[in-house]
């Protein structure tokens, strides 16, 4: 089984203003009775997106300039709170490839990692300069390098880090662990059979 080799991202971008945005405000606990993770995109920021009665309230994912961005730009602590996977699942299904911000929470930022979605981290003043340019032109393309650490936008590059286990895992193809273990299960079975407790 071949993983993909995540090594850039691009596409539009959209700022979600914040410092401190939890999974709950990611994905609130009641849509997590699901069996899959499909569908969940939906629900993303759905609280702070939403009145009780449905209706949209003002968030950058209401506006229509801003459908079908897959490059999402935030604050610091990013997915901080419970270490719900649903967060990052959410994220992805609902259409982001990659996420800025200054900074993340340790599970949720590992648990993006395992999914393939890249977690760059980038200064404020850098992310305010990438979220103006988008501000002024929705249409704009943003790519998200994960293999030189950059963020590229409108003839301007930002400079973005990331751990470099994580960048190596995406950028080599090996950012799932049960994949590469089930990879690895011919040889397993074969060091198997060579054991004489297992043999029997």
């Amino acid at each position: 089984m071949s993983l993909a080799k995540i090594t850039s991202v691009a596409g539009r971008g959209v700022y979600v203003a914040g410092n401190d945005i939890d999974t709950d405000r990611i994905i609130p606990a009641r849509f997590m009775k699901c069996v899959s993770f499909d569908g969940l995109g939906e629900f993303v920021f759905f609280d702070v997106r939403k009145n009780p009665d449905g209706s949209a309230k003002p968030h950058p994912l209401n506006e229509p300039r801003f459908q079908g961005a897959k490059i999402l730009l935030s604050g610091a602590n990013f997915g901080c709170g419970s270490s719900r996977e649903h967060a990052p699942q959410a994220i992805q299904k609902y259409g982001f490839r990659a996420i800025v911000a200054e900074g993340y929470a340790e599970i949720f930022f590992g648990n993006c990692t395992t999914l393939g979605l890249p977690c760059l981290t980038a200064s404020r003043e850098d992310i305010a300069k990438v979220a103006a340019a988008i501000e002024a032109n929705p249409q704009l393309e943003v790519t998200v390098d994960v293999t030189a650490q950059e963020v590229r936008f409108g003839g301007q590059t930002i400079k973005a880090t990331m751990r470099e286990s994580a960048r190596d895992a995406l950028v080599n193809g090996r950012w799932d662990s049960i994949a590469e273990l089930l990879e690895g299960a011919p040889q397993v079975q074969v060091l198997a059979k060579s054991l004489p407790y297992l043999a029997a």
